[in-house]
């Protein structure tokens, strides 16, 4: 599937994929932005409030007509962390010109709405109108008490903020309420100025053809604008390893506990640099055939889950697990002692030669969803070279089972977070 990159200007980029299988165009605008605790909350907004309403569109249902104009075109929003960066999607996705009536040309439309809403938003002067700010505050802030009432989403991104206190990767990808609540007209006014000046952008494009004139116009609307302090994405700091773990304990009102365990890796930065590392933390934790599934949950009995992934860029591993508060400390040593099998190289034919199947399926199972190669290609803006997921998965066959030892070898305990029920001790 053939995928090429444009130079646009000024830290602007345009990436086409070429792919007919699916009967929609997908363009998608990704703004790349430092992590920081003065912004965060401001610049995750972004992308909702932008996709919400605009100068053209004021508010919702004249933004969903001309949507079911366009043979109920999609809209899209997201904030997401990308190692040291937010990553902030808009997105549209149309059925594409040969679907339509009398050869009615939907996609220019499409594209220039998405156009107008990102450089045409609905403010007034310098600030953005408090009833469309109040709106997405609300809905933020409910996202966010969403996550703290996930209790597993909520100890992962415990274990996360005290794995990299004072640094940026250990802040909430959409911060925090009282950062929500602090929003202004203004100030997210001023934030979205700062976004179209200083973001690192790419413009993805995936469908049958690459529209005429998209990249032009793209060119232009950042033409007017004096762009610079573009960051570096490849810029990102490694996670360190530690001589004594951190041990963090915290009980809530719940009934089954959280055992998560985050990780340093020597591995770290972009795929050519950690595809052993990939295969040595599914081995550990991946699928059905992995160590951790087969031993600590079937055999021993110790979790009600057990998983293993990795922020590869950040050269961090991490394990979860659902756990009776009894077991937690028997089962924390007997995730450590997967590891420590996995370092003597101590895994078999069978693991091995699974994971690289299974992980090979999975990346040409991009291939199925628009969606999903969107963010792949989104995700992978910080690599030196461009790979598609189908070269990634022919390049899993130069993996050895050496490499594998050694990339968990390089595996180092570094924060346990525990949460546990509030009537019952802490075994530990």
């Amino acid at each position: 599937m053939p995928a090429k990159l444009y130079a646009l200007t000024t830290g602007v980029e345009g990436l086409f994929i070429q792919n007919d299988r699916f009967n929609t165009t997908s363009v998608s605008f990704n703004f790349y932005l430092p992590l920081s605790p003065d912004t965060i909350a401001e610049n995750a907004l972004l992308p909702f409030m932008l996709t919400s309403c605009g100068a053209q569109y004021p508010d919702f249902s004249k933004l969903n007509f001309r949507l079911n104009q366009l043979y109920g075109a999609q809209l899209d929003a997201s904030a997401e962390k990308l190692g040291d960066y937010q990553l902030l999607k808009m997105s549209i996705s149309v059925i594409h010109d040969r679907y339509t009536l009398g050869g009615e040309s939907l996609l220019k439309q499409a594209i220039g709405m998405l156009l107008s809403l990102i450089f045409e938003p609905n403010a007034q002067g310098d600030a953005f109108s408090e009833t469309d700010l109040a709106r997405e505050k609300r809905k933020a802030i409910e996202h966010i008490k969403g996550e703290i009432s996930e209790k597993r989403i909520y100890a992962k991104n415990r274990l996360i903020e005290e794995m990299y206190k004072g640094k940026a990767y250990g802040l909430p990808k959409c911060g925090t309420i009282e950062n929500v609540q602090a929003i202004t007209g203004k100030s997210l006014y001023r934030a979205w100025q700062e976004m179209l000046r200083k973001a690192y952008v790419r413009v993805q494009v995936i469908g049958a053809t690459l529209p005429d004139g998209l990249f032009e116009e793209v060119t232009a609307r950042f033409g007017g604008i004096a762009r610079g302090d573009i960051p570096d994405l490849r810029r990102v700091e490694a996670t360190e390893s530690v001589d004594r773990p951190t041990l963090v304990t915290e009980h809530m009102d719940i009934k089954q506990g959280k055992l998560v365990m985050g990780f340093s890796s020597d591995l770290a930065g972009d795929d050519d640099d950690t595809l052993p590392l990939m295969v040595a933390v599914d081995i550990f934790g991946g699928g059905p055939y992995s160590r951790l599934f087969a031993n600590v949950r079937e055999k021993m009995s110790l979790c009600y889950y057990c998983s293993a992934s990795a922020a590869r860029f950040k050269g961090m591993v991490t394990v979860d697990s659902g756990v009776e508060a009894e077991n937690a400390e028997k089962a924390q040593e007997a995730i450590l002692a997967q590891l420590t099998a996995m370092q003597k190289g101590e895994f078999s034919e069978f693991e091995f030669s699974s994971s690289i199947k299974s992980i090979r399926d999975s990346l040409y199972s991009y291939n199925d969803s628009q969606v999903a190669l969107d963010v792949w290609y989104a995700l992978k803006a910080a690599n030196r070279t461009l790979r598609s997921p189908e070269e990634l998965a022919e390049m899993l066959n130069t993996v050895t089972r050496e490499q594998v030892e050694r990339a968990a070898q390089g595996i180092r305990l570094h924060t346990v977070y525990k949460l546990m029920p509030e009537n019952k001790e802490d075994p530990s």
